[in-house]
Parts: structure tokens; C-alpha cells; sequence
């Protein structure tokens, strides 16, 4: 039988065996409508068949399969039909759960632009066919399998095992796909060589303390602070550096004390040219206030974020010991600290200065992200109605 009256025939089978109508729809096209259309050759009748033959599928009663017969007709179709066709076809079946898996897993080996809707959505491929599409196809179709979502820690294993760098990129920024601390172990040792993995490896819900640390130490100074801001890092650069820097700072004989001291000028003198020294050397970041108050020093935390801030010192002590945290949130906000990771720091500075500042108005735990330009505008007159 030729391939035409093979279609024929099975659209013929398929109008009279679904015979289930919903009355809100359209009615169904009549059977000798199909099998007309089925005789076509313009991509016209191509195209109405198809519509027809959904409308069967759409048709069938909710938790029942559509007959086998139309998955043939299909497959018949989707062999012969021209590329804009089988595009409209891909977009129409992508979150299909009646379609022929076969026709699936066959669009889903097609070109990249007909191929990507099924791979991105339809329910119907299995770990099997994900595999199959690493394998067979091409670095545009494995970028498309890394960011389908909720892959399995199969399929994220296979697009590691293939090291290709667009794809290890595209999983790393994959929140929901099953990865495995191993997995993301491996995706952390690529990030060495693959600078596009560092930066949504900083942010994987699933970095833990150890690969966090390991990540530390080949990312730029931008992801460091991000990282800093979510675990606590031993950074000996940085422990070097603000070492040195205090030395250098310190006269000479004189034996610099760490330790918070509100009484020794001394130390707070020092902390203040080291942060001179360190802004002036481009080394004075957010994170590095972070990294004073874990340090119990925060004489070092008040000059750092004045420095960074442009505010008085004095404006930074007054938030420090006031009834409310609100002052000391928008220092913090004015000079990039996270609204997610301001209480942390918050608690470390009530440590250290007798539970100041109060507990009073915490309306800033309710506000929604406020950009540094503007918390420096609400600190500064806030302040100034503070000490008018």
C-alpha cells in the first residue's frame, strides 16, 4: 500500500472510531472532510488535516488515550511535511499529554527551532529520549535538554560527563534539575576553566560551605562578595592584605591592638587609615564589612562603611546606638549589603555594642528592596532629623 492510501485508510479508521464530541467545541470535521484532505498535496490540506486530527485528539474524554490510529496518522504526516508545518505542529504538541510519544521524540531530534518547544516542555519525553538528544544532536539541542526543567540526576550526569561548556553554563543556571552534591562538585572543578559557570554556581540553591570555598578561589572579586555575603569564608588574601595594611598603618614600635576598644584612640585611628589604605587601593567592599563584624572589630566595620558610604563617621556610630535599626539598615542598603543579609550582620553588631541598636521600629524587615541612591538619600535625612 502507497503511503497516500495508507493515510487515507487510517484517517478513514480514525473519524469513525472517535466518536466522542464535546458540545461547547466546534463540531468535528466530518470523516470524508479528513479523507479528502488526506489526497491533498499543498501544504494548505496539510495543514487543515492536522487541525482536524487534533480537534479529534482534543476530543477524546479526559484520562482516556487517543486511538493508536492517529499516532500513524502523525507520523505519516510529520515525515512529509514541510518545515513550517512541522514548526506549527512542535508549538501545538509541546504540553500535549495525548500526543504519539513516538511524534515526540521525533520532533524532538528535529532542527533546533522545531525541536525546542517539545524539549522544553512536553511531558511525554523520558530520560531515554534526553539521552537520546545529548547523543544525536546538536550543542544547541543538549543546551535545550540542560534547561529543560526538573531534569533527572541521570540526564544531569550524562550533560556533565560531555564537558560541553554552553551546556555545563545552561545546567548550572538550572535551579530545578535533580543535581547531586558530586554533580555540582564537578560542575565547580569545570568552573576553573569555564569562566560562564562561575557566577549561576554562586547563586545554585545547592552550594554548600566546601564547594563554596573551593568555588572562592578562581572567581573575581564581584562573585567573592556574593559568595562572602552567603557563607563564611576563610579568604587568606584577604586576611594577608588587611594585615599589611594594618602594619603599615601602625607607627613604628607600636603593637596595633584588634580587639574593639570604644576607649583606644590609638586602635581606632588605625582602623580608620587602614580603611584609607584599603579604599585607596580599590580593596574596600561590602564584603569587607561583612568580614569585620565576624572579626568582632567593629571600630574597622564603622570606618569601612562611612568610607564607602560618604557618611560621617559620627552618622554611622549615632545608627549604631539608636532605639531602632532602621538608620543603620539604609548605611547598609546605601552601600550594596543585601536586605537578605543585613539581620545577620545586625545580630554580630548587638554583640558587640551591648544589643544596640534597639529593637524599635523594624518597619524595614517589610520593605521590599530599596536601590543604594535611595538609601542614602532616606539615611542622610533621617540623620539630620536625628541630630537637628
Amino acid at each position: 500500500m502507497s503511503g497516500s492510501s495508507r493515510l487515507e485508510s487510517v484517517v478513514a479508521a480514525a473519524a469513525q472510531l472517535e466518536s466522542y464530541t464535546d458540545p461547547v467545541r466546534e463540531p468535528l470535521m466530518p470523516a470524508s472532510d479528513l479523507t479528502a484532505l488526506a489526497r491533498g498535496r499543498s501544504p494548505d490540506d496539510r495543514r487543515r488535516l492536522l487541525l482536524g486530527i487534533a480537534a479529534l485528539c482534543e476530543a477524546t474524554p479526559p484520562g482516556a488515550e487517543a486511538s493508536p490510529v492517529l499516532g500513524d496518522i502523525f507520523m505519516i504526516i510529520a515525515r512529509q511535511a514541510e518545515r513550517d508545518i512541522r514548526m506549527a505542529l512542535s508549538d501545538s504538541l509541546a504540553r500535549a499529554e495525548w500526543a504519539p510519544p513516538a511524534l515526540i521524540a521525533m520532533l524532538a531530534l528535529d532542527e533546533i527551532e522545531i525541536a525546542r518547544p517539545v524539549i522544553a516542555q512536553s511531558p511525554l519525553l523520558k530520560d531515554q529520549d534526553l539521552l537520546r538528544v545529548l547523543i544525536e544532536a546538536t550543542v544547541e539541542h543538549q543546551i535545550e535538554v540542560a534547561r529543560r526543567p526538573h531534569i533527572s540526576g541521570r540526564v544531569a550526569d550524562a550533560i556533565i560527563d560531555r564537558a560541553e561548556p554552553a551546556s555545563l553554563t545552561a545546567l548550572a543556571g538550572n535551579r530545578t534539575a535533580d543535581i547531586s552534591e558530586d554533580a555540582l562538585r564537578r560542575l565547580v572543578e569545570h568552573s576553573r576553566r569555564i569562566a560562564a559557570l562561575r557566577a549561576p554556581l554562586t547563586r545554585h540553591p545547592r552550594l554548600n560551605d566546601a564547594l563554596a570555598a573551593e568555588l572562592y578561589r578562581w572567581v573575581g572579586d564581584a562573585l567573592r562578595q556574593a559568595i562572602s555575603e552567603r557563607f563564611r569564608i576563610d579568604d587568606p588574601r584577604l586576611t594577608d592584605s588587611v594585615s599589611r595594611a594594618t602594619v603599615d598603618a601602625a607607627s613604628p614600635g607600636q603593637i596595633p591592638r584588634l580587639a574593639h576598644d570604644p576607649g583606644n584612640t590609638d586602635v581606632d585611628e588605625m582602623e580608620r587609615r587602614l580603611v584609607t589604605k584599603l579604599q585607596h587601593a580599590g580593596q574596600l567592599r561590602a564584603g569587607f564589612l561583612i568580614r569585620a563584624v565576624r572579626e568582632k572589630r567593629l571600630s574597622l566595620f564603622e570606618h569601612a562603611l562611612a568610607a564607602l558610604g560618604g557618611f560621617p563617621v559620627s552618622q554611622i556610630r549615632a545608627s549604631i546606638h539608636s532605639g531602632s535599626p532602621e538608620a543603620l539598615f539604609l548605611a547598609c542598603a546605601a552601600v550594596g549589603i543585601d536586605r537578605a543579609v543585613f539581620p545577620a550582620v545586625l545580630d554580630e553588631i548587638r554583640t558587640l555594642s551591648d544589643g544596640l541598636p534597639g529593637a524599635g521600629d523594624e518597619s524595614y524587615l517589610t520593605r521590599t528592596t530599596v536601590t543604594p541612591a535611595a538609601a542614602v538619600r532616606e539615611f542622610r535625612s533621617l540623620m539630620s532629623s536625628l541630630t537637628a
